[in-house]
């Protein structure tokens, strides 16, 4: 079992103020809520010694590396969605970087989308990734999709530590993820227990 566990990567994603905090320029509604269980999960994670990676969004604050459907919020003469330096790209309060983590900054949904993430975990040896964070249509998903392309063993959503705009969109993530056909070998997961009995019963 704590063998597994240094193959395992918890990814977080995206919990930033602009996503969470109800002034957030981005707000994903149900993104407060899972908070609590987020915060248990990369308790849980150091104590197990599963490798945390802190995946979020940092923008140029001209909005040149943002997607075209999202340039004009750069336009405006404000300080624009999750650019770098600012209040709003800051982990929402109670998820703090410690030492032993790793932050990986994107710029699309997809955590591995021009990124290095796959190249970081190859090189730590993960095969087997577990995942939290905002919001499921979007970014999850795409990563989920992006990571059985890319031959991970494993690939794990926890349900009630992610978030979507609204509590239907959440739960029509299930029938999303279903479309979705593990290749022989490989496994795909949607758990619905809180991150800690993900880890006693299941990894």
């Amino acid at each position: 079992m704590a063998d597994k566990w240094k193959h395992t990567a918890l990814l977080v994603i995206d919990m930033q103020k602009d996503f969470i905090h109800e002034d957030g320029q981005m707000l994903v509604n149900g993104g407060r809520a899972i908070v609590p269980n987020v915060i248990k999960a990369v308790e849980v994670a150091r104590q197990r010694g599963i490798l945390v990676i802190w995946v979020v969004r940092e923008h140029d604050p001209l909005g040149r590396d943002v997607e075209l459907f999202r340039q004009h919020l750069y336009n405006t003469g404000k300080v624009g969605p999750t650019v770098k330096g600012s209040v709003g790209a800051e982990l929402v309060d109670g998820l703090v970087i410690k030492e032993g983590d790793y932050k990986l900054v994107k710029t699309r949904f997809s955590a591995f989308f021009a990124t290095h993430l796959h190249s970081l975990l190859q090189g730590a040896g993960i095969n087997n990734l577990i995942i939290t964070g905002v919001q499921t249509p979007n970014c999850i998903r795409q990563t989920v999709f992006d990571a059985v392309a890319l031959d991970y063993q494993s690939v794990t959503v926890i349900f009630d530590a992610t978030a979507a705009a609204t509590p239907d969109i959440h739960a029509g993530f299930p029938q999303k993820l279903s479309f979705v056909e593990a290749p022989k070998g490989q496994t795909i997961a949607l758990e619905g227990k809180l991150f800690y009995d993900l880890l006693i019963y299941k990894i």
